[in-house]
């Protein structure tokens, strides 16, 4: 009631008392109280130790996932202020705000797609194919990424070509000295 009055805040998650057990009494604390233990006290300090690490993973991970948020939110807030520019409108920010999310849980949905189009193949890898494959409702999208694929595969032809090119001028020119060695040793 007095959160929705605006007077205070609530805390979230909610704080509960916790019982403890202290020279046969029992003592009731809060979290941040001088008599409050935690649960994780009573265990185990193997159980302690692996729920710590566990712990520290997810808020690594949380992190991760923030800094991605953040960076999808700010190539939409620079796109959509190109766009304003060029149409000569603005976005609000809760309309940025909007279409970040919305293309992060999409950038979500596609990495799900990809993993499983790979896992249908019985591949641990995700290939071009399965990226077309996600693709493939997008006509003007599909073109696209099938003409990237191409000039890829392109370059790489190439440079594999030099590649090969330049160590057979190697193999010749190590080659010619040996054999004028040779010429030069039996005379």
């Amino acid at each position: 009631a007095d959160s929705e009055a605006g007077g205070s805040f609530a805390l979230w998650p909610p704080v509960r008392p916790v019982a403890r057990r202290r020279g046969g009494k029992i003592r009731l604390g809060l979290p941040g109280h001088r008599h409050f233990l935690s649960s994780r006290a009573c265990q185990d300090p193997p159980a302690v130790m692996m729920e710590e690490e566990e712990g520290a993973e997810e808020q690594q991970r949380f992190s991760y996932q923030q800094r991605l948020k953040a960076a999808v939110h700010y190539t939409v807030g620079c796109l959509c202020e190109e766009v304003a520019s060029d149409k000569e409108m603005q976005f609000s920010k809760q309309t940025i705000a909007a279409i970040s999310e919305m293309t992060f849980q999409q950038c979500e949905n596609f990495a799900k797609d990809l993993e499983m189009f790979a896992r249908h193949a019985k591949r641990s890898t995700i290939n071009t194919e399965d990226v077309k494959l996600l693709a493939r409702r997008s006509n003007s999208l599909l073109k696209y990424i099938t003409e990237k694929n191409e000039d890829i595969a392109q370059f790489n032809l190439e440079r594999k070509a030099k590649k090969k090119k330049k160590l057979e001028d190697e193999n010749k020119n190590s080659v010619e000295p040996a054999e004028a060695g040779v010429v030069e040793s039996e005379n």
